[in-house]
């Protein structure tokens, strides 16, 4: 059976949502709040009636904070999971799929650090360096739930690789973090245009062989 699962905005006023209206509402006396977080005692509560889905809007994505729903199916819910994940039979798909998921992200690590050192494209007089760079950059962009660019699955990994690079020397080479940057539209999308041609420069002379200096910023980097 399918039910209404309402989406409210989070309110100030405890115990209350936002409605899209800007309506601010109370749920029933016999709701709770059920925080984010449990993604299976979620769908769970959601099976068992209807919902208010508490959502929030972070740059172009939509968070979700929690529902609010029945205690007693709440309740139920977390119940239900506990006595099945108390089972020997959880416990071992629990084994399999965290053993499944680090392969998985194992050989990714070691794919995305191949395309770096691709994309960087060393003279071989700097191989070492550019190893050096890969595995950097690749620890830094790989976590999962870290949020970066090489994470996403919306562009290739060829260029997640490229603007992995791009976003490690901006950090690493240039006093971007440092930066009073003006709350203009655009202002800080044409900083890092600037920076990222920047960094790219920076790559030239490792990538031609020639004798780097030793203020260069890379090099001091991966000392």
């Amino acid at each position: 059976m399918a039910y209404l699962h309402r989406v409210v905005l989070p309110s100030r006023i405890k115990g209350t949502v936002l409605l899209e209206s800007g309506e601010r509402q109370t749920p029933p006396v016999d709701w709770a709040f059920l925080p984010a977080g449990d993604a299976a005692v979620t769908r769970s509560v959601k099976a068992k009636g209807e919902t208010w889905v508490v959502q929030v809007r972070k740059g172009k994505r939509l968070t979700s904070l929690g529902i609010w729903a029945q205690e007693a199916h709440i309740q139920a819910s977390q119940q239900e999971a506990e006595a099945k994940r108390a089972t020997p039979e959880y416990g071992r798909r629990r084994e399999k799929d965290l053993a499944r998921r680090e392969a998985k992200q194992e050989a990714y690590v070691g794919d995305f650090c191949a395309e770096v050192v691709s994309f960087l494209d060393f003279h071989l007089r700097y191989e070492n360096e550019a190893k050096l760079l890969g595995e950097k950059i690749t620890a830094h962009a790989t976590p999962v739930g870290s949020g970066t660019v090489a994470r996403t699955e919306r562009i290739s990994i060829t260029r997640r690789a490229e603007a992995a690079v791009v976003a490690w020397m901006r950090h690493q080479t240039t006093a971007y973090d440092s930066m009073s940057i003006a709350r203009i539209k655009g202002r800080r999308r044409d900083v890092r245009r600037l920076l990222a041609a920047k960094s790219i420069e920076i790559l030239v002379d490792y990538r031609q062989g020639r004798e780097v200096a030793e203020n260069c910023p890379l090099k001091k980097a991966l000392l």
